[in-house]
Order: structure tokens, then C-alpha cells, then sequence
């Protein structure tokens, strides 16, 4: 349904502008006029929705169309709170309609307001973004509408989103430093070997005379990269493109996901966040009334992990089976002793959703502080390296010039 923006005056002649659905200008125009609005402009948006309720673009609209994790969450506690303040849903969705600044939020929460007045539950209104609503928000909604505590759940899906945006954070932070310095210290030493050091070598060639192997070494890389430089770039596009196409691959994800779980701290880390994010969201569904077996079922895909996503599934089959969650989440090996133990004892004692939580908050402090020291130690390490490889450039371009000396006295 298009999305009209409109300028105009109320009753009682303030001044009144935002965005309205309707199926033509003319329809616009009598929903504002029984609102008590008094349209003077309306102009279709660049944005509309298909007929499977996404947002599509038109020429000339905005790119950024998908809502990101932080703005889902700032809406979730807004709409939590009006909810709270005692505003009816489609009231509230009005409100948060007419605050939004991006166009594309206003689009999407227009649409979700029209299909609530036309009798759909937000659940299901919510279940037609699967691009910008992961599935595990839409099962959380309508465990709340069911149970009749949707402001509640709201709460805490606000609070699991900020958390998962905190943690996803830290984790880019402390990758982002070691790879931005890692590109600018190739591109450097690129330009140096394929640019500076020939024209600074080529004054050896007629010197006739034996060259120090530090001399010969750099000569023969920086000839190579400048000969073929053309062919190693295009190989490591192929190369990417062609490890990409693997990854698109069950079984070259899988083999991709074991590889990394096996990396030296790097395989820690991933797990460690796996394992965070996993317990948190399912203590957040289990708290929200989700059914167990259904929260494992959909919980599964925020590790991110598939190697991580098969043993859980496995040991769902198990539990569905009539077994503890403990026992086959031990006997699959991917999670640490730490994790059974503590859900078999949240399994014991009924607080397995504050079991989950802790085991959560501990996960989220290990990579807190594995993170906080890879990225102390990255730096130097990084240093070193590039002050290495800069001293045996000069080093060997100074060794030939010492030589010329020595033969000069």
C-alpha cells in the first residue's frame, strides 16, 4: 500500500505534518480529514511496500531500508513504554510514526499499523520483515500477546537487543584496530616494493659486483610484485570470490565453521560468543513463555556457527525424546563443561532461566576480557612486524652503499 507524507493544519490551526497509508492521494486526504486534519500537501514517498509487505524502492529513494539491531531496540522500549503509559498499540505505532527520522522506519511502522487496524495481530504484521525481524522477536511478540504481558516482553526484548549490540560491538572494536593497521601496513609496503625500492635498486645493477643476499632477496620480491602485480591481484579476487561461493556451500561452511572453532584464540573467542548469545536469547524466550523445544529450535541460528547449530540441534532431538538438556548438550563436546554443569543444575533447582542469564553475563565478561587482551597485544605485535620488514628494506639498500664505500677507501 503506497505511504503518502503530508503538510497541513489541525482544527484548531497548528500546524501538522507526517505520513499516512492509503490506497490513492484522494484516500489520504479523507483519513486525514476524519482525523481532523486539513491536508494542504501529499506527496507519494520514494518507498513502498510489495505485496508481501517488504519495503521495495522507488527511483530515487533511500538505500538504507532495513532497520539495524540498534534501531529495533530503541523502538521495542519506546513502544514498551507507551504501551505501559496506557496508549492503545496502534495509538503508540502512530506516535512512534510520527517521531521516527528515517523514512524507511516510517514506512515499515505505517504498514504495521494499517494491517493491526485491519485486524492482524502484531506478531503476524511483524512476521512479514523477515530481512529487518529476526524470527526469534516475531515468536517473543506473540508469546506476549498471548499471555497478555506483550509491554513485559517488550521490556526484555529491548534489554536483549541492547545487550546483543554491546556485544557485537566489542567484538568489531577489537577486530577493526589489528585489520585497518594490517591494510594500511600492506598498501605501504606494496607502494614501497612495487614503486620506490626499484628506482633505488637500479642503481646497483651497474656496479658489477657481488650483492649482499638481503640486497638479492629484496631485488627478486620487489621485481616480482612489480612484474606481476596485475596477476596476484586478480588471484586474490578469484580466490575470494571463488571462498565466498564454498561458504554458500553446506558442506563448505561447515568445514569453514569447524576450522575456525579450532583456531588458536580465535576459535575461543567465537565460541565464547556463540555461547552468549545462545544462552541469552534463550533465556529471554523461556522467561517470554516460549515452549523449550521450539525456543532450541529458533535459538540455534543467532550462533552463527553451523558446526555450533548441529550439536544443538541434535541435542534437541534427544530432549524431545524425554531427556534432560544437560546430558546431550555434555555428550555432543561443543559447549564446556561450564555451560552443562550449570544448566543441569538451573535444571534441578527450576531457575533455569537465571542460570542461563549468569552463564550469559560470565560468556559476555570472557570476551570482554579475551577481547580487551588480544587487542593490547595486536598492537604491538602489529608494530613490530611492520618495524621488521622497514628495517630489511633499509638494511638491504644500505649493505650495497657501505660496500661502495669501502672499495672507494
Amino acid at each position: 500500500m503506497p505511504v503518502y507524507q503530508y503538510k497541513g493544519f489541525k482544527g484548531d490551526g497548528n500546524a501538522a505534518a507526517g505520513i499516512i497509508d492509503a490506497e490513492s492521494p484522494k484516500g489520504a486526504r479523507s483519513k486525514l480529514r476524519k482525523v481532523g486534519v486539513f491536508p494542504t500537501e501529499i506527496a507519494e514517498q520514494s518507498q513502498a511496500i510489495d505485496t508481501i509487505g517488504r519495503v521495495i524502492e522507488q527511483p530515487g529513494g533511500d538505500a538504507g531500508r532495513t532497520l539495524s539491531t540498534q534501531d529495533l531496540a530503541t523502538l521495542t522500549r519506546q513502544l514498551a513504554t507507551l504501551l505501559v503509559a496506557g496508549l492503545p498499540l496502534v495509538d503508540a505505532l502512530s506516535v512512534l510514526i510520527e517521531q521516527a527520522e528515517k523514512k524507511a522506519v516510517q514506512t515499515i511502522l505505517a504498514d504495521i499499523r494499517e494491517q493491526i487496524r485491519e485486524g492482524k495481530a502484531l506478531s503476524a504484521a511483524l512476521g512479514k520483515y523477515p530481512r529487518d525481524i529476526s524470527p526469534i522477536y516475531v515468536h517473543m511478540i506473540h508469546a506476549g500477546e498471548t499471555s497478555g504481558a506483550l509491554d513485559q516482553i517488550l521490556f526484555r526484548l529491548a534489554d536483549f537487543l541492547e545487550n546483543q549490540v554491546k556485544l557485537k560491538s566489542k567484538v568489531t572494536s577489537a577486530a577493526l584496530y589489528p585489520a585497518l593497521m594490517l591494510a594500511v601496513g600492506i598498501t605501504v609496503l606494496f607502494f614501497l616494493m612495487t614503486f620506490v625500492v626499484p628506482k633505488i635498486t637500479a642503481v646497483f645493477a651497474d656496479l658489477h659486483q657481488a650483492l649482499p643476499w638481503p640486497t638479492r632477496l629484496l631485488i627478486a620480491v620487489s621485481g616480482f610484485l612489480s612484474r606481476f602485480w596485475v596477476v596476484l591481484l586478480a588471484g586474490a579476487i578469484l580466490a575470494i570470490v571463488g571462498a565466498r561461493r564454498l561458504l554458500d556451500t553446506q558442506a563448505g561452511r561447515t568445514q569453514a565453521d569447524r576450522l575456525l572453532l579450532r583456531l588458536p584464540l580465535v576459535g575461543s573467542v567465537t565460541r565464547m560468543v556463540a555461547i552468549s548469545r545462545l544462552t541469552s536469547t534463550l533465556a529471554t524466550m523461556l522467561a517470554s513463555g516460549v515452549h523449550l523445544l521450539e525456543a532450541l529450535g529458533i535459538v540455534k541460528r543467532v550462533m552463527n556457527n553451523v558446526v555450533l547449530e548441529q550439536a544443538l540441534e541434535e541435542a534437541r532431538g534427544s530432549i524431545r525424546e524425554g531427556e534432560s538438556i544437560a546430558e546431550p548438550l555434555k555428550r555432543s563436546g561443543a559447549f564446556p563443561p561450564l555451560v552443562t554443569h550449570m544448566i543441569g543444575v538451573g535444571e534441578k533447582s527450576g531457575e533455569m532461566e537465571e542460570m542461563l542469564r549468569r552463564i550469559a553475563q560470565i560468556y559476555d565478561g570472557e570476551v570482554d576480557r579475551v577481547v580487551t587482551r588480544l587487542t593490547s597485544l595486536m598492537e604491538p605485535i602489529m608494530i613490530l612486524f611492520m618495524g621488521a620488514v622497514v628495517f630489511f628494506i633499509v638494511l638491504a639498500i644500505l649493505l650495497p652503499i657501505f660496500q661502495m664505500s669501502q672499495i672507494v677507501r
